[in-house]
């Protein structure tokens, strides 16, 4: 990969100071060229404090929702890659440089790390039903191969994050990153070589 490239990690986190350490400073050992952004959307715990004892840049988001902090984290940071991913150890950090090489080296859009069957949390029988339905639905919509279409873990080039428009406030805000991909037409890969939870 090329060192010059300048690599974002975002991190959109409410109440997640069990987790918020161990992301962030697994991210900066996989990622040690990278800068690491904790975006905290009115946390009432200690996320920040534990976020920047791990080394992060603490930025803050005051209007509640996922969708929005999004927003703010694609509107805010210039970079030529931006690795999205959630701050609860949901997802295997170690796939991270892998996702980042694929970007790269194919010429991609967007790369999504999808979820495997290892924990009961990893999906909610409401949620996986959900993501079957949406992963379905813009099959048949778009022709798409979405396995995940609510993974919160995502690689972007530059060209996807200053296109998209960021509409959502809520957690539906990886629906509207999947659709814009297919509206706008740009290469994207899923793959489950990418487990996270």
């Amino acid at each position: 990969m090329n060192p010059s490239l300048l690599i974002a990690v975002l991190i959109p986190c409410y109440n997640e100071e069990a987790a918020i350490y161990n992301v962030v400073q697994g991210l900066k050992q996989r990622l040690p060229t990278a800068r690491v952004y904790v975006y905290d959307n009115n946390s009432t715990d200690d996320t920040v404090k534990e976020a920047l004892r791990a080394g992060a840049i603490v930025c803050h988001e005051p209007r509640q929702g996922k969708g929005n902090v999004v927003r703010r984290m694609f509107a805010d940071i210039e970079a030529d890659i931006y690795l999205m991913i959630d701050g609860d150890e949901t997802y295997d950090i170690d796939s991270a440089p892998k996702m980042i090489e694929v970007l790269v080296s194919e010429k991609l859009d967007m790369v999504i790390g999808t979820r495997v069957e290892q924990t009961s949390t990893a999906h909610r029988v409401g949620h996986k039903f959900g993501n079957l339905l949406f992963n379905k639905t813009l099959s048949i919509l778009f022709k798409s191969n979405f396995k995940d279409i609510f993974s919160g873990y995502r690689v972007f080039s530059k060209r996807f994050v200053k296109s998209f428009p960021a509409l959502s406030s809520g957690f539906d805000i990886e629906t509207e990153l999947s659709v814009h991909s297919l509206e706008m037409g740009l290469p994207v890969k899923m793959g489950s070589e990418f487990y996270g939870g």
